[in-house]
């Protein structure tokens, strides 16, 4: 079980020849850690000798395992965010832009370490709410909250008619969920993962739009 913690900020450690080189080092190494055997399956030992660095030096960086692994579930969340959101910024059709993030949602969500960064927090949240809320803060709502000022803009160019973006955010998020990313999450077979992929990229838009195109407006 982790241990509880403070805050969703992991401390500074002010150590003289502290670089970002060598913390990027021992994230990657964490990382593959942290991919191959879960949390609890860790250890500092195997991260320091994985990152190619000594157990002292990996705790110049991180005081604590639950430390390490709450700067991995930041760093993970943070990195990945970027990529997803940069669909909004363009001037394309609303359509297009939905099927850009639906694509761009699923990618991400199925990648091999977000697969196992969620299901490590699953598993971990009722012992660390902390961990679940760091998560959460740098992951799901910049995304919501990226998606939902999109979606107040179109609302407001009258392409779409959506009253509650915040909730609506979340919703099509949802829908990007359904078979692929579910069954990836299980580890269950996929068949024909590239036909469903495409489906419920095209069925989530599909739906979303029903639900909040222009032609829903009401007055």
């Amino acid at each position: 079980m982790l241990p509880a913690s403070p805050s969703c900020q992991t401390p500074d450690h002010p150590h003289a020849g502290e670089s970002e080189a060598k913390r990027r080092q021992i994230m990657e190494g964490a990382s593959a850690v942290f991919a191959e055997h879960g949390y609890e399956g860790a250890s500092m030992s195997n991260i320091a000798r994985k990152a190619g660095v000594s157990k002292g030096t990996l705790y110049n960086y991180f005081t604590s395992k639950a430390d390490l692994f709450t700067a991995f579930v930041e760093e993970c969340s943070r990195t990945k965010m970027p990529s997803l959101l940069a669909s909004l910024q363009s001037d394309a059709p609303v359509q297009d832009t939905l099927l850009a993030i639906a694509g761009s949602m699923i990618r991400l969500m199925t990648l091999p370490d977000s697969l196992t960064l969620c299901r490590i927090i699953i598993s971990e949240a009722p012992h660390f709410p902390h961990l679940a809320e760091c998560f959460w803060q740098n992951g799901p709502r910049i995304a919501i909250s990226g998606m939902a000022e999109w979606l107040r803009t179109q609302t407001d160019m009258g392409r779409l008619y959506v009253a509650d973006p915040v909730f609506a955010a979340e919703q099509f998020f949802a829908l990007c969920q359904t078979r692929v990313t579910h069954r990836k999450r299980f580890n269950l077979p996929m068949t024909e993962a590239e036909a469903d992929e495409g489906k419920v990229i095209t069925e989530a838009v599909r739906v979303f739009m029903a639900a909040y195109g222009p032609h829903t407006a009401q007055g």
